[in-house]
Parts: structure tokens; C-alpha cells; sequence
């Protein structure tokens, strides 16, 4: 089976690091990738939005399956454009179409999806121009802290969180003026959760599903949760809190219900459900819903899968995932994430990179780097991914750090406390 993985991150790293392990796996290409892939797989040039050049190279490299690993080509409906082509339409896609691709790329469409399927979720109200007054006051009426979110994409950066009431009003305002473009034409207004968050991970074919390992993410930049959120600075899989017995409450209300709700509303839907929930005194809550595997988590949730994960892929696509079986190592892995200095503000790319070209605990998963030349560089904020696996998840992070105290450029930062508030759970 030849396949593409669109997407330049850790993510499609870890995706192309694994479907690589695959017998079924013949040519294994990447668009655009990154140095890591390269030393894997054949990168192709091609961005993750130009639908015409991945569409003529899928027919010149006789492409059988595609695997989108980013949510923006799913929104602008990289599907449906597949779909429309004579020569694509028969080729197998893991991601949703453009509708079910709005789970992510409307935080209003999906939020009215969970209340009219019964998905548990928190309270909100969603406001645009027409009806700030109304927003103002459902402000008034909520408990602090207040959770604003912009209703589209907006690279990760478009959800803010006050306890003062007077920079909620005027953040808001500022969202609807065009603080994020487009995105926040309209804005979520939601009721703060109080819990311990939790990312699932499901793989659909539209009828049956799998559960793959469920993982905690960090997002600020600083040590002890403090500082600006990142696109995410380290994960943990498997997650102590939840345990059988919650996993199962999280199957019953949230997983059931979604799958049943794209059925219902005829939404074909083959790819990646991320369900972002809270453990709220034992229950899940959902936050938010993601149509693509998350980043950094999937660095350690495609670890700890022993079965085939392309065979899982390509039956999926085909709608014939209930015929599968998934198999899960019971091992903790543990990923921490090094970043470029600045970040997530600015920063420079085209930092030389030392220390790769050695034998690593684990697996050193690459995010924003390319090749210049003989050299490895910086290309991103988010730089790499050191994932390490043991027994316990202080084994597998003393894997994790050892990897990056071996690795070096100019600036490089990372976080030391990943994991550290579940060794005692």
C-alpha cells in the first residue's frame, strides 16, 4: 500500500514513524514533512492546502490511502475536493469532509451538536454583533473565571480566560472587532469547568469506532502551569485518573452519543475524533471536539499501539474498522516537547541543530525542523518531541530528558515538570 501523511509536524512524524512499521506498507511519502520524515519516508513539497499538487501527486505516486494529519485542510473540505476529482474519488482518506470537519472548525456548530445529542458539556451562549448586549449580560450572569473562544480557527490562539469581568466585556469586543480575522465573527462564551482535563482519542469509519489511549497534555509554556498557552509542551499516556471505571462513563455519555449524533445527522464521517474533557467529580464534560489527532499527544498515544495502526487506517477508510482489533502495550510513554527561544511569541528559524545523529532511549519525534544542506534547522516554534517509554512514568521521563540534555541549539527551551503532577496519583 503506498501512502501519503499531509501535515510538517510531530504529529505526522509519529503517524509516518508508525504506518513505517507496517508490512502492509509499500512507498511512504510526506507533504510537505519535515528533516524527520525525511530520514524515513520521501518528502514532497507541496503545502498542506494545495489540493491541485497533493491531488496530481497522489496520481503520480499511485497513492492508495491519504492521512491528513492538520485540521485546516479537513475545514477547507480537502474531502470533498478529492471527492469532486474523477481520478481521486477512489483513493482512501482518513479525515472528515468539509461539514464534519466543523466539529473543529466551528466551535458553534459544535456545541449545538453536543446539546442536541445529548453529549455533556458546559453551558454557553454564542454572540456575534447582532446580540453583544445579550452577551454582555449572559457575562454578568456566570461565574468567574469566563471563557471566551473564537467560533473558527485561529492557530491554537483563540481562546482567552479572565476572572476579571471588565476585560472579559472588553475582550470580547475586541474578538468581534477582529482580534483573530474571521474566526471570531462570532464568539462562545462558556462556563468555566473545574477539573482535571483529559484528551480521547477515537477512530471512526462513520458506524463502528475504536479507542485508542487517552492522554493529558500541558499547554503553558511555563513550569507549574504558568505563563501563555503553546500549541502544547509535553503529554502523558496512560493518564492514572482515568481508570477503567471513568473510561467507561466517557464510552456511555460522550463517545456513544457522538458517533450516534453523526449518524443521525448524516454526517459521513472516516477519520479522528479528539474529544478535549474534563473530569468533573468523576464525570466527563466535554470541551471542545478536534477532527485530527492531537499534537503533542500523538507522540504518546501511536507508541503504546502494538497492533497494526496502518491496517487500523486503511479499514477505517474503507468502513470495515469493526473487523479490527486494537492492541495496547501497557507501558507509560511520556513526550517533552523543546521549543525555539520566544516562543509562543516570536522567534527565529535556522537555528543549527547538534546532538541528532546519536542512538536515543525512546523515540526523538521532529516538529519544526528542515534540512539546509548538511544541517538540521529550526523551522517552527515547536521544535521536537523526545518521547521516552518505561513501566512508570518517571522511567519513561528520565528517557524523555535524557534525550534532549544530548540535543543543542541556540535558545532551545523546554519544560522540566512534565508528568510531575501524576507520579503520585
Amino acid at each position: 500500500m503506498n501512502v501519503l501523511v499531509i501535515g510538517a509536524g510531530g504529529r505526522e512524524h509519529a503517524l509516518t514513524w508508525k504506518i513505517k512499521q507496517s508490512s502492509k506498507c509499500n512507498d511512504l511519502y510526506v507533504a510537505p514533512g519535515n528533516a524527520g520524515t525525511a530520514a524515513i519516508a520521501s518528502n514532497l513539497n507541496i503545502g498542506v492546502n494545495d489540493f491541485e499538487l497533493l491531488g496530481q501527486a497522489v496520481i503520480e505516486k499511485k497513492i492508495d490511502l491519504v492521512i491528513v494529519g492538520p485540521e485546516e485542510p479537513l475545514v477547507r473540505g480537502i474531502r470533498n475536493y478529492f471527492a469532486s476529482h474523477d481520478q481521486l474519488r477512489g483513493v482512501l482518506m482518513v479525515g472528515p469532509d468539509q461539514v464534519g470537519a466543523q466539529l473543529e472548525g466551528s466551535k458553534d456548530f459544535s456545541k449545538d451538536f453536543m446539546v442536541r445529542n445529548g453529549v455533556p458539556t458546559a453551558g454557553s451562549l454564542t454572540v456575534s454583533k447582532d446580540n453583544l448586549v445579550e452577551g454582555i449580560e449572559f457575562l454578568k450572569k456566570v461565574e468567574a473565571p469566563y471563557v471566551l473562544k473564537a467560533d473558527g480557527l485561529a492557530a491554537g490562539k483563540g481562546v482567552i480566560i479572565t476572572s476579571d469581568i471588565n476585560e472579559a466585556e472588553s475582550t470580547l469586543k475586541e474578538m468581534l472587532d477582529g482580534q483573530f480575522g474571521a474566526a471570531s465573527q462570532k464568539v462562545l462564551i462558556e462556563e468555566y469547568l473545574h477539573g482535571i482535563e483529559l484528551s480521547v482519542f477515537v477512530l471512526t469509519d462513520g458506524k463502528s469506532y475504536m479507542t485508542l489511549p487517552e492522554a493529558k497534555d500541558y499547554k503553558r509554556i511555563g513550569e507549574g502551569d504558568t505563563g501563555p498557552n503553546t500549541g502544547g509542551m509535553g503529554a502523558v499516556s496512560p493518564v492514572a485518573f482515568a481508570d477503567d471505571a471513568f473510561m467507561a462513563r466517557v464510552d456511555e455519555k460522550v463517545i456513544q452519543p457522538t458517533v450516534r449524533g453523526l449518524q443521525s445527522d448524516g454526517i459521513d464521517f472516516i477519520g479522528f475524533l479528539f474529544i478535549g474533557l474534563m473530569n468533573v467529580d468523576g464525570e466527563p464534560v466535554v470541551i471542545e471536539y478536534n477532527v485530527r489527532m492531537g499534537d503533542p499527544e500523538t507522540e504518546v498515544v501511536l507508541p503504546r499501539i502494538s497492533s497494526d495502526f496502518l491496517s487500523h487506517l486503511a479499514a477505517a477508510a474503507k468502513r470495515e474498522l469493526g473487523e479490527e482489533t486494537l492492541q495496547i502495550v501497557d507501558e507509560t510513554a511520556t513526550t517533552v516537547v523543546a521549543v525555539a527561544e520566544g516562543y509562543p511569541g516570536s522567534y527565529e528559524k535556522g537555528r543549527v541543530m547538534t546532538g541528532l545523529d546519536q542512538h536515543f532511549e525512546g523515540v526523538v519525534f521532529h516538529a519544526g525542523t528542515k534540512l539546509e544542506g548538511q544541517d538540521t534547522v529550526t523551522n517552527g516554534g515547536r521544535v521536537l518531541a523526545s518521547t521516552g517509554m518505561g513501566p512508570d512514568i518517571q522511567t519513561a521521563l528520565n528517557q524523555s530528558y535524557a534525550n534532549l540534555k544530548s540535543i543543542d541549539w541556540p535558545g532551545i527551551n523546554f519544560r522540566k515538570d512534565i508528568g510531575q503532577d501524576l507520579l503520585n496519583l
